[in-house]
């Protein structure tokens, strides 16, 4: 395995006692400390807690779990670690009790020891220089559930030898992990990309822009992630992300990671996510995921088979053809010339046979959406239509003007375009309130294929009436609408793209490799894909038109597209 056969573990709560347990599920003789009887006693618990759920799930034996607990002694005696090869501390994310415990290490563990801190955020080098051993000190991040998490962060300061870094790395790839080695910045990859897009959903959400449920919705739906990130931010506490925003800002300054005032507020008034009962949301009792606050929403009366108009034949016009139909409404669109329609028939015709192939779709179901789609290149057609799309390659406000003087009294007008502004389109066909931002999200692992999210984007000059009958036409056709207000980005690029600069400003400072990058994401936080690999499937050049119009509304400078990006998309290439 490595040079480290014992080990001790400082610190049994559930993360400190994960590491016990992949420790010795890899065979190695352990030690793990706790501050009384009392802190030991849950820490035991934690520990047959976890195995036993394992023995349960058919995941170990019986006869293994006992040998992984009894390669683990439990102790409230500091001087019990003398004899260990390495020391890992995971004692909660607060400087001054990890160097107290620092401090204790460097007093009882042999000269040749290394000793490593299990921290998520706080500066590694900071715990290093309180000892008489810099050298010999690591930051070994590990994720919870230590036990099922692949990822593990290896931080090496200016200080650590080298020898100390790598064999910390070999063990942890012994333990069947997958090892990231990095600098000593605050928040180290995952945590420092994560907590960005983050904070800046409870901004979202504290500005009123969207409801918690919708921001949450829009992101897990329409970008494949596991979990939305206010449904997240309660899971991990909100003392606990706040601890770690405020140690990347103290070191950065980036405005993305000073805490949103809602998280403060909150922790403050003792309302800390889950394990309190009530945090961003409410649930029926501490620990649970049932959340009880949810509102229902009241559908709005609309048309059993809609009929959808949608001006454009390109990529984007055709996927929105295409979700409707499979929806159940008529479709109309409209294209430039006859040559425009045969193409984009066979267009549609190669994305349902497609959908067959993968099962997604049968024939009979493909043969219902053809029959339901009619294409042509006179604008009358979308006359009478209970919904008009602009999906024109680049939607413009004389675009939409002329679509509304062909719309009935009743229809709903919309515009898909997330990286500009609804209400300068809107203005200009002299019926505003009629007018709506409609954003079909693609699939979130394909553009080219429909997806379930459609962002609703009410203006200051919308009509609520109109606001909810898209909503509800979304609904009829299969879809779950998200609401939000006219601004860039809408929900899901807002929350995306910028989360996706902060991986290429980190690449282009030489912080982490792409792989780094991208495997800190997948692996520690459950993301179907990196930050890198998203860029290169969405485009570099989609991405920084999208960060130019979010950079131009707040003048943030984090949202402007990093010079990296800018150069690839300037050259039409990928960033890898």
């Amino acid at each position: 395995m490595s040079r480290f056969g014992k080990v001790g573990v400082v610190g049994l709560g559930t993360m400190g006692a994960g590491i016990a347990e992949v420790l010795a599920r890899g065979g190695l003789d352990v030690v793990g400390i706790e501050i009384d009887d009392a802190a030991l006693a849950r820490g035991r618990a934690h520990l047959e807690g976890s195995t036993g759920r394992a023995v349960k799930r058919g995941r170990l034996t019986q006869e293994a779990q006992a040998q992984i607990l009894a390669r683990i002694t439990l102790s409230t005696s500091f001087a019990d670690l003398s004899d260990r090869d390495l020391v890992i501390e995971a004692v909660p994310e607060r400087l001054e009790l990890k160097r107290r415990v620092f401090a204790e290490l460097d007093k009882v563990c042999r000269p040749d020891a290394v000793l490593a801190t299990n921290t998520s955020s706080l500066s590694v080098t900071d715990i290093a220089v309180t000892t008489g051993r810099p050298t010999s000190i690591v930051g070994v991040h590990f994720f919870n559930p230590a036990p099922v998490m692949k990822l593990v962060e290896v931080i090496g300061t200016v200080l650590t030898e080298p020898a100390a870094l790598a064999g910390v790395t070999e063990l942890v790839r012994g333990l069947g992990k997958v090892p990231v080695t990095i600098g000593d910045r605050a928040g180290f990859v995952a945590n420092r990309l994560l907590f960005g897009y983050l904070n800046q959903a409870a901004t979202m959400y504290d500005s009123g822009h969207a409801s918690r449920e919708d921001i949450d919705t829009a992101m897990k739906l329409g970008t494949g992630v596991p979990m939305g990130p206010l449904t997240l931010l309660d899971l991990i506490g909100l003392d606990t992300s706040l601890e770690v925003l405020e140690a990347i800002y103290r070191e950065t300054r980036d405005h993305r990671h000073a805490p949103a005032p809602i998280l403060r507020e909150l922790v403050t008034a003792g309302l800390l996510g889950r394990k309190t009962g009530r945090g961003l949301y409410t649930y029926d009792k501490p620990g649970s995921a049932v959340v009880v606050d949810t509102p229902a929403a009241a559908p709005a009366p609309v048309a059993e088979r809609p009929l959808v108009g949608v001006a454009g034949a390109g990529g984007d016009a055709l996927r929105i053809v295409e979700t409707c139909a499979r929806g159940g409404a008529d479709v109309r669109f409209l294209a430039s010339d006859q040559t425009e329609v045969e193409r984009a028939w066979s267009a549609l015709q190669e994305s349902l046979d497609r959908s067959v192939a993968d099962g997604t779709l049968d024939d009979a179901a493909r043969k219902a959406a053809l029959d339901r789609i009619t294409g042509g290149h006179e604008p009358s057609r979308l006359a009478g239509c209970d919904l008009i799309v602009d999906a024109t390659a680049e939607p413009a406000a004389e675009g939409l003007a002329v679509l509304a003087g062909l719309a009935g009294p009743d229809a709903v007008l919309a515009t898909p375009a997330s990286g500009t502004s609804v209400i300068e389109q809107a203005r200009a066909t002299g019926r505003p309130e009629s007018v709506v931002g409609l954003r079909f999200a693609p699939h979130p692992a394909d553009e080219a294929r429909p997806g379930t999210v459609v962002e609703v984007v009410s203006t200051a000059l919308s009509s609520a009436e109109v606001a909810d009958r898209a909503a509800a036409l979304a609904g009829l056709l299969g879809l779950v609408p998200v609401r939000c207000r006219d601004r860039a980005g809408f929900v899901i690029d807002a929350l995306r793209f910028p989360y996706l600069n902060d991986a290429a400003r980190m690449l282009e400072a030489g912080y982490a490799d792409a792989d780094s990058i991208d495997a800190a994401m997948r692996l520690g936080c459950g993301y179907p894909a990196g930050p890198i690999a998203e860029l290169d499937r969405l485009g570099p050049g989609p991405a920084a038109r999208v960060l130019r119009a979010l950079h131009a509304e707040s003048r943030e400078p984090a949202l402007a597209p990093a010079p990296l990006l800018e150069e690839y998309a300037a050259a039409g290439r990928t960033l890898r």
